[in-house]
């Protein structure tokens, strides 16, 4: 198995040294010490023991009284834990060779929590004084069925859930009231509808200390964008710890010009109480500091917002008069789960055995959406197999298109692999999710689920929609001019300075995802304002023109028209 499979089934993700380090050290900031009172600290899965060497370390050269207890399942790793942990000499370590999740014997017990509810966790005062992890970064549906049965029944977790959720759980189980956490964790939780139980929990069990995002800096060789939690284990928490602080760095791709500190590591500008922009040799980062604002009750997105950021965007929120949510459904674009046989620009090349002309379609794509308009470079097309009949979405009768036929029974044995496609009661030939046939015609805002920059694209050809993209559908005529708003809207600067303050979800190198969840809570004007009117206006304009130099123009046009239907200066450039 590779490095790389290894990490995906496994989720071993090693923790570099420096971020050992940084955590440790903020971890211990927290704890009383007095030199002779034993701290007892757990790491539940410690692979080579970086994080518990590191905060060993620290603890050893002020003299403080500490024992290290490390879990994991492989030897390999556990054996180098305890070569690594033979420096502290007369401290007690202990090694144990098990998954953490199944063999503590503290969950023999029924555990009478529901994450999905977040419930308070029945009163079990566990035996850490701190807990210092990087659990498995791990879908529970790539463990294999049978592993994730066993969790979820343990752990009451329903739905599709990452591993180190049934880890928070066990850890603070193992944790004393009044005793640290520090994890590290992806950062898709903070911000994400499906993080909304994780954010609950964490805000029910904690009073939490510190948040610290550590977005696209490539701290780990995997594809993971990590964060740190740092909570003090709460009996009553209610969510209202004074002053929980935040801190973020991501890479600054948006062209800043203005003045840059250096530091020589990512840690080093964690370690300066400044905010601002640095520089890392040829690379450029942004720092925001300031205080978490969450609702343990409701565990709605945690907002990571410097105060100067807050008043901007609470000026918008003033000035919203609805929510994209609140006038459409953002819905997901169609999907084959056969896309090598469904979609295509090689149409042509099958000359007389081309498909019938009414099953093709042209479709939308990531490869081909622009913000104004839609692309030459990648003319795609999907075979269609579904129809409206007396009103109603149905499959085609596939003898009723023979050329249709012919082509699909050469890839037979593909699509007849789909046995879910066959256990549901469909057709082996489907489209898995078609999504409605009647409305491909309607005018429709279609963008993609990943970009570098806006791209809301709007579609008045009829054509279909591909699942790697999202639309928003007019069903009627007074929808239009709405849809036209939100494409002005949405493309703008000032909506994607919007979408990277209050989502907080950039991927790496700058990417942006564009969730239904997100773009359904884009705030919007009055539309029935002059300003909304002629942003309006300048949105047909866009559509219709090739013209560069027009298209920058108006473009400035739109931010200053934008802006003045939220009451807040232009956005010219995204600093």
């Amino acid at each position: 198995m590779s490095s790389r499979e290894a990490i995906k089934h496994t989720g071993a993700t090693f923790t570099p040294k420096g971020l050992a380090e940084f955590l440790a050290k903020q971890i211990l900031q927290h704890i009383g010490m007095n030199g002779e009172n034993k701290i007892k600290i757990l790491d539940p899965a410690c692979g080579e023991g970086e994080l518990l060497i590191a905060i060993g370390d620290i603890l050893s050269r002020i003299n403080q009284e500490f024992s290290l207890t490390g879990y994991d399942s492989n030897e390999k790793y556990l054996s180098v834990a305890k070569i690594r942990s033979k420096i502290f000499g007369a401290h007690n370590t202990e090694f144990v060779l098990s998954d953490f999740l199944e063999s503590v014997d503290i969950f023999e017990k029924q555990l009478t929590f529901d994450f999905n509810d977040c419930k308070k966790l029945s009163a079990v005062n566990g035996f850490a004084d701190v807990i210092i992890a990087n659990p498995p970064y791990v879908r529970t549906q790539v463990l294999g069925a049978e592993k994730s049965q066993r969790l979820a029944k343990k752990f009451n977790l329903k739905g599709r859930v990452d591993l180190y959720y049934p880890f928070l759980i066990a850890m603070t189980e193992s944790l004393k009231e009044g005793g640290i956490l520090g994890v590290i964790t992806s950062n898709r939780y903070l911000s994400t509808k499906g993080g909304e139980s994780i954010r609950k929990y964490l805000g029910e069990n904690y009073d939490i200390i510190e948040i610290i995002d550590l977005g696209d800096t490539k701290l780990f060789d995997a594809a993971v964008l990590p964060a740190i939690f740092i909570g003090r284990k709460s009996k009553n928490n209610k969510g209202t710890c004074s002053n929980p602080v935040f801190l973020k760095v991501y890479e600054e791709l948006n062209g800043y010009k203005g003045e840059l500190k250096t530091a020589a590591n990512i840690f080093e500008i964690l370690d300066t109480d400044a905010s601002g922009y640095f520089k890392i040799g040829t690379k450029k980062y942004k720092k925001t500091k300031g205080i978490l604002k969450y609702d343990a009750a409701q565990g709605s997105p945690w907002e990571l917002l410097s105060i100067e950021e807050t008043k901007w965007a609470s000026a918008i929120n003033r000035n919203t008069t609805c929510v994209i949510g609140d006038l459409f459904k953002v819905r997901v674009g169609i999907k084959t789960t056969a896309d090598t046989v469904f979609i295509g620009d090689h149409w042509s090349k099958l000359g007389e055995d081309i498909p019938e002309k009414e099953l093709l379609k042209d479709l939308l794509s990531q490869e081909n959406i622009e913000p104004w308009g839609t692309s030459d470079r990648v003319k795609l097309q999907v075979l269609y197999t579904h129809i409206i009949e007396n009103g109603k979405k149905k499959v085609i009768n596939i003898d009723d298109y023979p050329k249709a036929k012919k082509y699909l029974l050469s890839y037979e044995a593909q699509l007849r692999a789909r046995k879910y496609v066959i256990d549901a009661g469909r057709e082996w030939f489907e489209i898995w999710v078609p999504q409605n046939p009647k409305l491909w015609s309607n005018p429709k805002l279609v963008f993609p689920d990943i970009s570098l920059t806006p791209r809301f694209c709007f579609d008045t050809a009829g054509k279909v929609v591909n699942g790697n993209c999202y639309w928003i559908v007019a069903e009627n005529k007074d929808d239009v001019e709405k849809l036209l708003m939100i494409q002005g809207v949405a493309n703008s600067k000032l909506m994607t300075r919007y979408h990277d303050l209050v989502f907080n979800n950039k991927l790496y190198s700058g990417r942006r995802r564009y969730f239904s969840q997100y773009v359904e809570r884009y705030p919007l004007p009055d539309i029935n304002s002059n300003t909304a009117k002629e942003i309006i206006q300048i949105v047909q304009k866009l559509n219709k023109t090739t013209d560069k130099k027009s298209i920058l123009q108006f473009e400035e046009n739109l931010e200053i028209l934008v802006a003045k239907a939220f009451g807040v200066p232009p956005v010219f450039n995204l600093d």
